[in-house]
């Protein structure tokens, strides 16, 4: 269970620095924020493993996963644009 909660933490840290970097209006709450923090690292590890910078199993790093988070950030608002009135 306190892996979980971990895992929550570093992802919401990594999602709001996302969000620091890339000004604009998010979705969601801190939730939401973690959850983009450890879906953007989940993104990053899987392409690094693709890309051949990370072996098997071998997680993304911090910089990586903000990386990963502030993609998801950007293809979150290509696909839910609010629409202008």
């Amino acid at each position: 269970m306190l892996h979980w909660i971990w895992m929550f933490v570093i992802g919401l840290v990594i999602g709001v620095v996302a969000k620091f970097l890339m000004p604009g209006k998010d979705p969601g709450g801190f939730i939401v924020t973690g959850l983009l923090g450890i879906a953007g690292s989940l993104l990053a590890g899987w392409l690094g493993q693709t890309l051949g910078w990370y072996q098997a199993g071998q997680p993304a790093g911090f910089i990586m996963s903000v990386i990963g988070a502030i993609v998801l950030l950007f293809l979150y608002r290509l696909l839910f644009k609010p629409k202008a009135p």
